[in-house]
């Protein structure tokens, strides 16, 4: 299973409120809610990543997911994240990880991102979002490409497996052929 990780201390992360911009009360799309660590590990383990992958983290927040992928698998790993506090806070978490060759966080909408490249794209967004990066996500992967979320499904888009861990369910689709 690799290795475990021990929280945001182990991954040497620095806490979202220690300094970094809180979201835009006026955007209720943007919220920061860190994803477990056992839930970030069990993401990773659902999407079956391995060496070659290139992962996507759409809402990357803190930048814990992509920092797993990376040390974990050795993957290259983007972050998009659109609060500029976050992004920084992701950006300094990278650096501590030492994986800024691996990893890259962008400040950007999710909605709007060029996801061309990933064969992985992990979420942590609300259903809303989700249901509107649905055609993005169809469109723009490669067959065989694999989605994990995080507690929100897609609607009418049935998921290939779902599982909880420590009550959270994790959906997983994949892109068929076209």
């Amino acid at each position: 299973m690799g290795a475990v990780l021990l929280g945001a201390a182990a991954l040497g992360l620095v806490p979202a409120a220690a300094g970094g911009a809180p979201p835009d009360p006026l955007d209720a799309d943007v919220v920061f809610l860190p994803t477990p660590p056992a839930v970030v590990d069990a993401m990773l383990d659902l999407a079956g990543v391995h060496a070659g992958d290139v992962l996507y983290d759409l809402g990357a927040g803190d930048g814990r997911i992509a920092i797993a992928a990376a040390q974990r698998f050795g993957i290259r790993a983007v972050g998009i994240e659109i609060n500029p506090g976050m992004v920084e806070i992701a950006r300094t978490n990278v650096r501590r990880a030492g994986l800024e060759k691996q990893v890259v966080i962008r400040q950007g909408d999710a909605l709007q991102a060029d996801i061309r490249e990933a064969s992985v794209v992990t979420l942590f967004l609300f259903r809303e979002l989700n249901l509107k990066l649905r055609p993005r996500l169809r469109a723009q992967l490669r067959p065989g490409a694999r989605i994990v979320s995080h507690r929100f499904d897609m609607g009418d888009w049935a998921p290939d497996a779902e599982i909880a861990v420590n009550g959270y369910p994790l959906y997983l689709w994949t892109i068929p052929a076209r």
